[in-house]
């Protein structure tokens, strides 16, 4: 499995660095354990206040053969320039002081509050970072599924594989593999990367009919983007019909599966180089519970339940496919439309 090269920093990573407190540490691990795929983004600073500018190669220069005493015609390449902007994402929390104090303890109550919001939040940003369409919110960044969302005549169609389902019951699992070159999550050059809490003290707020009451106000902040630098590095196999995979028994049941673990290896051939950074393949509840009873039951040596430590160190175990981590995001839908 390639692993990240020095430099490449995941949320817990920055937490760690851009916090001595501790407070965004506590906040990292509890994101991360509902969230495998912000465990596993890579995170870098922007170069713009409000997101990152990147330079792709759109052409090769053109080379010859020559003879001697010959020469041969100048050529460059060419580049585009792309700005990927950042969403900012925020909440505010008031909470009565004298609510707050009926437990006796005002910190713990709190907290439980926070926990809330923390996993709201979180739960936006993984939908984000996969459905995310400024098209139709242009407060929020373009996601996997936005910029992986046409097959006939995208540019990036061949890394989009259709599984088949035609009703409107179809998910989607991704292929991503994360680093500075390929795939990574941006913030505004100068912030700091991951969930912001700042206690805000107590104050005067009004009610609903202009009344005041003394409250505890805490403010939440996520600046967020996401930049796909090289589209190679992201396969979608879209167009999993659900309905197949969980509705149908026996041999139908198996074939359906198979031909899942099937599109999945189709995958990881669309990637043309593995260690450019971490690879995971990201699923539903669904799509992971499905490949997990397959590795079970041995019916392909491919998929398998392995020894690993997680983000902390701690002892894990990982299903995986070919020896690439399966991961699993609950925001990603049994929903989907078909792509076409």
């Amino acid at each position: 499995m390639a692993t990240l090269a020095a430099g490449q920093l995941t949320l817990v990573d920055w937490a760690k660095r851009l916090d001595p407190d501790g407070n965004v540490p506590a906040v990292a691990e509890l994101l991360s354990q509902t969230n495998d795929i912000l465990e596993d983004a890579v995170f870098v600073e922007g170069n713009l206040p409000t997101g990152h500018r990147v330079v792709i190669r759109t052409g090769l220069p053109t080379v010859y053969w020559r003879l001697l005493n010959a020469g041969v015609p100048t050529s460059k390449s060419t580049t585009a320039q792309v700005d990927e902007a950042c969403g900012l994402m925020e909440a505010r929390s008031h909470i009565d002081v004298k609510l707050a104090e009926l437990n006796g303890n005002k910190a713990s109550f709190r907290l439980s509050e926070d926990a809330a919001f923390i996993e709201a939040m979180n739960q936006l940003q993984a939908t984000t970072m996969f459905y995310g369409n400024p098209g139709v919110d242009p407060k929020t960044y373009l996601g996997l599924a936005t910029r992986y969302g046409t097959i006939s005549g995208a540019g990036n169609s061949q890394n989009i594989l259709d599984a088949g389902g035609t009703g409107s019951d179809n998910t989607s699992v991704y292929l991503v593999v994360w680093g500075e070159n390929t795939v990574f999550c941006p913030f505004p050059k100068g912030a700091q990367a991951g969930l912001k809490h700042k206690d805000l003290g107590e104050e005067s707020v009004p009610d609903a009919n202009g009344n005041y009451y003394q409250a505890l106000r805490t403010l939440y902040q996520w600046e967020n983007g996401l930049v796909v630098k090289d589209w190679r590095y992201v396969v979608r196999i879209c167009n999993i019909d659900v309905s197949d995979l969980v509705g149908l028994t026996g041999t139908q049941a198996a074939t359906a599966a198979t031909e899942l673990i099937k599109m999945m290896s189709r995958a990881i051939d669309r990637i043309p180089n593995l260690n450019m950074g971490r690879a995971a393949f990201y699923g539903n509840r669904t799509i992971s519970s499905l490949l997990r009873i397959m590795a079970l039951q041995k019916s392909t040596s491919a998929l398998g339940i392995q020894d690993a430590l997680n983000q902390f160190g701690q002892p894990a175990k990982q299903l995986s496919f070919l020896g690439i981590p399966v991961r699993k995001v609950d925001q990603l839908l049994n929903t989907e439309a078909r792509v076409v």
